[in-house]
């Protein structure tokens, strides 16, 4: 007996840029294609010291596979990395260290801060606790929760996905960054 074949029919395509298309061309802004493709193809390095961390673990796993949106592979060197997820509490002693971990990554780099207490603190109002990671280094999307359901992790990395889609090439360079930048001490 011979088992039917199923074909997957609800299979999102992605749209392509703007642009103009022709006989046999298509021509778009090289921001647009670089956005794609880097919107695509993002390695994560999960910086994860407490419960948080367990729900990005389900988030890899197979029923919510984190790996459909093109971050199949986890890094743990900062500089193969592009965005660093920041899960968990993190002591005042551990910010030296994940400041020098974000200045190890290569630009261009995001950072996502999951869960309370990588957002704010969380329940954890001490001497010892650093009350947001957005005191040591800038936050991109904040996802919250205590601990965040993989949804949420999901949805936190397709808002990370939307900003690298629609970054400029030149946003790096504009003043503005510059600035940003030196208010944290990172040159």
């Amino acid at each position: 007996m011979t088992r039917p074949v199923q074909f997957n029919e609800k299979v999102k395509v992605v749209d392509i840029p703007e642009g103009y298309s022709g006989e046999g061309f298509y021509a778009t802004s090289f921001d647009k294609a670089i956005g794609l493709a880097r919107k695509n193809s993002i390695w994560p390095l999960p910086f994860a010291t407490s419960c948080c961390g367990i729900e990005f673990m389900a988030t890899m796993a197979a029923t919510y596979d984190i790996a459909r949106f093109g971050s199949e592979r986890m890094g743990f060197t900062p500089r193969q990395c592009d965005l660093l997820m920041v899960m968990g509490t993190i002591s005042k002693k551990m910010a030296p260290v994940l400041r020098q971990v974000y200045i190890q990554m290569a630009e261009p780099r995001w950072v996502m801060a999951v869960g309370a207490c990588a957002s704010s603190g969380g329940i954890f109002d001490t001497y010892s606790v650093l009350q947001g990671i957005d005191q040591v280094i800038p936050v991109d999307v904040y996802v919250p929760g205590c601990p965040p359901r993989p949804e949420g992790i999901i949805d936190g990395f397709m808002r990370i996905q939307d900003l690298v889609h629609n970054e400029s090439l030149r946003r790096r360079h504009s003043d503005k960054y510059k600035e940003l930048m030196n208010s944290y001490g990172i040159q």
